[in-house]
């Protein structure tokens, strides 16, 4: 597997290096969105997986052109994204029971996923017109998938199950579990979970598509059905209820009007919500919010743990080893499907604070951009963009993002740290 893991990334590297740098992100996404993580070239105690290759060499790619640099202006975004990926390297000293080449060894390749997936957007998509292409691109890369998903659905066939023996900490992968009939789908993601999450994430930049002209505005709507479908295949309440706050969100930008008694709403419900229910709002919101059934109870009792550990966890995280809350959750091992647990129980409260600084500075920026332009265009586009977030700030409750799912996230952060180039070009056009 070795060689066909160097072929594709081969492949994948010579395509970056020759397309325009839209167009190379669009190919960067999908590497990751059809070639397993756990494929990998090996040297030494190093794994370099395909999707991590094709970044880096896009990344030097970006470096060394001059061109592409002179858009980058560095922003409060980015310096939030690399104290993020920085706090892990602040925290080891404290309390970690992990040998310091093997953390480097582990830091650089997370980093890799995260750093580099958020330059490699964040240099290649300088401007809308680049955006749109990859968002073209991409809406394109994902019918194929999405129809592997309903393939893998009705069926219950998965070609990547061949590839699951090579797998080091999981040879076996995932039983497949139905549920109403189907099954749920996986794709190269190794969990039903991740593939329904890039389709959610990826929704709302397919559905911008729609102010284009030509076939485009038709197409729009026909592959982010497609995408809403690939979504739906992977019969997880994670995907599902990702995909009702994403059209929810789109649906409010024609009533903005009606955004902040909404939020007044929400926080009033969670007041009541605990009064009338002797009972945390989190932990009826997760045991309610299942539309095809799923683990509600174990999503909560992750959050109760946290509180109630916090002493142990708040300074420097479990130092690399697992918080013991497996009996407590039914397991021998804690299984952490909430992206801020596992911040928490990975890097303490430093962690915590960066992924909450990361969502809120991305939001900021883009209400800060969505009030300073009158391009209903790239008002639309800011608001599809802010529905990502506040999706992803939602479902971080609910699942983590990991593997290709975590250098997507990245990625779409990337595009939103260049948001402010976006109104500087269209302001120029005017202009001129």
């Amino acid at each position: 597997m070795q060689a066909l893991t160097l072929l594709v990334s081969l492949f994948g590297s010579v395509l970056v290096l020759v397309l325009q740098p839209a167009k190379a992100f669009a190919v960067y996404i999908a590497v990751l969105l059809f070639y397993p993580t756990f494929l990998s070239v090996q040297l030494g105690t190093l794994d370099f997986k395909a999707g991590r290759i094709v970044a880096a060499v896009l990344l030097l790619r970006c470096l060394f052109n001059p061109a592409i640099k002179k858009n980058f202006v560095l922003n409060k975004l980015d310096m939030w994204v690399i104290f993020a990926c920085i706090v892990p390297i602040i925290v080891w000293p404290i309390g970690s029971h992990i040998p310091i080449l093997r953390e480097l060894e582990s830091w650089s390749g997370e980093l890799m996923d995260s750093l580099f997936a958020y330059l490699v957007a964040r240099l290649c998509i300088n401007n809308r017109s680049a955006l749109v292409t990859a968002a073209k691109w991409i809406g394109i890369v994902l019918v194929p998938l999405a129809l592997l998903g309903v393939v893998e659905s009705s069926t219950s066939w998965q070609p990547y199950r061949a590839f699951q023996q090579y797998c080091p900490w999981d040879p076996e992968g995932v039983n497949i579990v139905a549920r109403f009939g189907l099954y749920r789908a996986m794709g190269a993601f190794g969990h039903s979970i991740r593939f329904g999450t890039v389709f959610a994430l990826f929704l709302p930049l397919i559905y911008s598509l729609r102010h284009e002209r030509s076939y485009w505005r038709q197409l729009a709507y026909f592959l982010s059905l497609i995408t809403v479908i690939g979504a739906l295949s992977s019969m997880s309440s994670g995907p599902w209820m990702m995909i009702i706050i994403i059209i929810g969100c789109l649906a409010l930008e024609h009533f903005k009007y009606l955004v902040k008694p909404l939020i007044i709403f929400v926080i009033f419900s969670c007041f009541i919500v605990n009064i009338i229910s002797n009972r945390s709002f989190y932990d009826v919101l997760v045991r309610f919010t299942n539309p095809v059934g799923g683990a509600g109870w174990h999503r909560s009792r992750l959050i109760h743990l946290a509180i109630d550990h916090f002493n142990e966890w708040w300074i420097a995280g479990y130092g690399g080893r697992d918080p013991g809350w497996g009996p407590l959750l039914g397991s021998e091992w804690t299984d952490i499907t909430n992206q801020y647990v596992m911040a928490a129980v990975q890097n303490g409260m430093l962690g915590v604070l960066a992924l909450c600084g990361i969502l809120a500075t991305a939001v900021y920026m883009l209400v800060h951009q969505h009030k300073a332009t009158k391009d209903p265009v790239l008002r639309s586009l800011y608001w599809a963009l802010g529905s990502t977030m506040v999706m992803t700030a939602i479902s971080f409750n609910a699942c983590q993002f990991s593997a290709q799912t975590g250098s997507v996230y990245y990625s779409i952060l990337g595009i939103i740290g260049s948001c402010p180039n976006f109104i500087w070009r269209s302001q120029i056009r005017i202009k001129t």
